[in-house]
């Protein structure tokens, strides 16, 4: 038996010994600080990802999941799946009477107290409280119950006290955290775990300086010690906040203490990465991962698929799309959004109907201006007309503006390409009702496309648009309009052009002076 741990205990550190490297490329950098010596970070607040938004790292729920259970461990499966059984019979009831007055209270009292009792370790109501992670509402108040019953019946676990830190972490009640933590701590029951939760719940509402003032009091805290998930947790903190040194320095620590670096450790490591926008680093810190001992899961997957998109790696990321779509079709909305945003900012060939086939997949009713501002603008390059009018419609109708010139260039070059003048004076319209951004060149390009097809009036008539717009005539809109009436032959008209071109001093067309 001790030659399979020692076995397994070489393979982890071969594995982190691979990592290493990472963090070795310069040999002529001093070494980074201990983090438990770190100062206060400058960085007030976390980095929220709608644009980098990591699995792992916003998954407060997979984090606590780590902290140890004792049923967890447990070698009789049978009996684990008999208690979890019973507790899915409470739990049923609890959902079931929610709503019904005193409902919980008698459902606890009649069906819970003597389960409780019939496992005095804590892991029955452990056990309930990770079923009723969608209801963490629910959660909270089962666990307030269990608080009042502890001071007449079977006390509490430090397990069970973890879990109630962490589900007021995830209810954003940082204040009842702390007040558990507390009371864990005044009963004698502050254990890594009861830490870890804090910290946790720290790390998963913003508060980073928190996290590691309360990390530095648990190293000095003699009955205590920092575990793996405690650095998981430092790691996930800094990466959040793009100090990938701080970062660094922390896995380093964990190798130095000896300690075995799991999925969430090298999950962390990529999201702080992906965050810090350093794919070279991703992607080694992936490879490691695949030669090693810790296998990626679909967490890592779905991490480096995010990676690539935000890189514009478009082969790669399509080829691990291939491996993972099941999976990500059906849960992964917000990075399928990420993918299509990549083929936004590409030049592939075929990007429309990649971009397209994507788009079938998210829901109907989500809609998101940013996504929709993109699609006009691949459109409009495209030169798809009728496909750039229903996404600028559907902008309209959401009552989105748009106030990026690019985007609006892009607009008027497209209706200028299709010859589809009167298609852009009625867009111009809406455009300046809708209050999107308005600028001279969308009248410029009336001009020029009424110029050519010899609508004279109706060009002149844009001149009184710019007027109502406050926008003064320039030396290219005078010049348009000598153009204009060159063509239609209009010297009188043309004179008058030139006159003005002299008043204002700007250059006076060579044509008028044959040699």
């Amino acid at each position: 038996m001790m030659k399979r741990v020692w076995r397994i205990k070489s393979d982890a550190a071969a594995a982190q010994s691979e990592l290493s490297f990472l963090h070795r490329t310069n040999p002529s950098k001093k070494p980074l600080p201990n983090p438990t010596l770190f100062a206060k970070t400058s960085a007030q607040r976390f980095y929220s990802s709608q644009s980098n938004p990591c699995p792992n790292n916003n998954s407060f729920p997979n984090l606590v999941g780590l902290f140890a259970d004792k049923w967890s461990y447990n070698p009789d499966s049978r009996a684990r799946e008999d208690l979890c059984t019973k507790v899915s019979r409470l739990r049923d009831e609890l959902l079931f009477n929610a709503d019904i007055g005193d409902g919980i209270v008698r459902v606890l009292e009649g069906l819970g107290e003597p389960l409780f009792r019939s496992y005095s370790d804590g892991s029955a109501f452990v056990e309930l409280l990770k079923q009723l992670r969608s209801s963490p509402s629910l959660a909270l108040e089962v666990f307030d119950w269990r608080r009042k019953q502890a001071e007449f019946s079977i006390p509490m676990t430090p397990e069970e006290y973890a879990k109630g830190i962490a589900i007021a972490g995830r209810m954003r009640n940082v204040d009842l955290a702390l007040e558990i933590f507390t009371e864990a701590a005044n009963k004698r029951l502050k254990t890594t775990s009861t830490y870890n939760a804090l910290m946790g719940a720290y790390m998963f509402n913003g508060f980073a300086e928190k996290c590691q003032s309360l990390f530095r009091e648990l190293r000095r805290d003699g009955n205590c010690s920092p575990t793996i998930v405690t650095y998981n947790i430092l790691i996930s903190v800094f990466g959040r906040l793009m100090l990938v040194d701080h970062m660094e320095a922390t896995f380093r620590e964990v190798e130095n203490l000896r300690l075995s670096p799991n999925l969430s450790t090298y999950n962390n490591l990529i999201a702080g990465y992906i965050t810090a926008w350093m794919w070279d680093s991703m992607e080694k810190t992936y490879r490691v991962m695949v030669a090693g001992n810790v296998k990626p899961d679909i967490v890592t997957h779905s991490l480096i698929l995010r990676g690539y998109a935000h890189s514009g790696n478009l082969e790669k990321m399509e080829e691990l799309y291939e491996h993972v779509k099941h999976h990500i079709n059906q849960n992964e909305i917000p990075l399928i959004r990420a993918m299509i945003c990549a083929y936004c900012r590409s030049t592939d060939r075929t990007r429309v109907e990649k971009i397209e086939a994507l788009l079938r997949l998210l829901p109907e009713k989500e809609y998101r201006p940013w996504l929709n501002v993109l699609l006009i603008r691949v459109y409009a390059q495209e030169d798809l007309l009728e496909r750039m009018e229903n996404s600028i419609n559907v902008a309209f109708e959401h009552s989105t503006y748009v106030t990026t010139l690019g985007v609006m260039r892009c607009i008027i070059s497209s209706y200028f390409r299709s010859n589809a003048v009167d298609r852009l004076a009625y867009f111009v319209k809406r455009a300046e009702c809708a209050g999107w951004r308005i600028c001279r060149s969308l009248y410029h390009c009336k001009m020029v496309m009424y110029a050519s097809q010899k609508r004279i009036e109706e060009m002149e008539s844009v001149l009184y648009e710019m007027e109502d717009m406050n926008m003064d005539r320039t030396k290219r809109t005078l010049w348009i309009l000598y153009k204009a009436y060159t063509i239609c032959g209009d010297t009188y008209k043309m004179q008058q052009v030139v006159g003005m071109m002299f008043k204002h001093g700007h250059e006076i067309p060579l044509d008028l002076f044959p040699p």
